[in-house]
């Protein structure tokens, strides 16, 4: 058995870039719910001519896509992922914009600024947004007439994860569908299709889930392995499951 010191010292040495969680290969899976959300897209981007896909992170997502439109386009909001995707994309034909990102959709006040698309007006046939917040008014101009707009967003886990570190969760408020539903009709979509499921994410040992919680920030704001040491090796005894929500939804203009 390996000592659970080595691995949270791994996961400690472990770097993070991007937004691949491959790294750590079977010791980080991720249980989809019902629905397989790259197949809706690549279905989708088949039949369109003109696609933008919002917050790609380091394109690891968007490059891995079975179909994507002949000309298509990426987003991403965080500097450091820009030139990772930029190198993953480019040799694929796909340009990668830098843009500011747009306020945590259940945070967004009446006329927040925020979360502007650098495009013209009616540019694209299919915007997808894969877990990134949004501009519903700024989707809908950026699409053309019936285009489509894609989207699944997911609940942060912060919830369970504190609970799974014995500390006290903060009360995130998380994202939920009717408020995205409510945002989209308001700028003049129609919502054709939407579901909601569960996700659970497994982490094989202590090591994995450590290395996750210190490349996403926002789970456990403020996590550390030395701060968090005592709790994690309570844990050490096989697979760690965390499920949280997540939802889909399909909408045209």
């Amino acid at each position: 058995m390996v000592d659970p010191k080595e691995l949270l010292a791994e996961a400690e040495a472990t770097t993070f870039q991007g937004w691949d969680f491959s790294t750590l290969g079977d010791r980080l899976v991720l249980e989809s719910p019902d629905w397989n959300f790259e197949e809706i897209v690549a279905n989708a981007a088949a039949g369109a001519t003109t696609m933008l896909d919002m917050g790609t992170g380091g394109g690891e997502w968007l490059s891995s896509l079975g179909a994507r439109a002949p000309i298509t386009v990426a987003t991403e909001g965080w500097q450091p992922n820009v030139a990772v995707a930029a190198a993953r994309l480019n040799p694929l034909g796909v340009p990668i914009v830098y843009t500011e990102g747009a306020t945590d959709n259940h945070r967004q006040e009446p006329g927040d600024p925020a979360g502007r698309l650098p495009f013209r007006t009616e540019a694209f046939d299919l915007v997808t947004n894969r877990h990134e917040s949004f501009r519903s008014t700024e989707v809908a101009r950026v699409l053309r007439r019936e285009g489509t707009f894609l989207t699944q967003q997911t609940h942060s886990g912060s919830q369970q994860f504190h609970e799974l570190l014995g500390s006290e969760p903060p009360g995130v408020q998380e994202l939920e569908l009717d408020t995205i539903v409510d945002q989209l009709q308001d700028a003049g979509l129609s919502i054709d299709e939407a579901e909601i499921g569960t996700a659970t994410t497994v982490f094989a040992d202590i090591g994995a889930l450590a290395w996750y919680l210190r490349s996403v920030p926002w789970a456990v704001p403020g996590f550390t392995v030395s701060t968090y040491r005592q709790a994690l090796l309570r844990l050490h005894n096989g697979p760690i499951r965390v499920p949280h929500r997540r939802f889909w939804l399909r909408a045209h203009k």
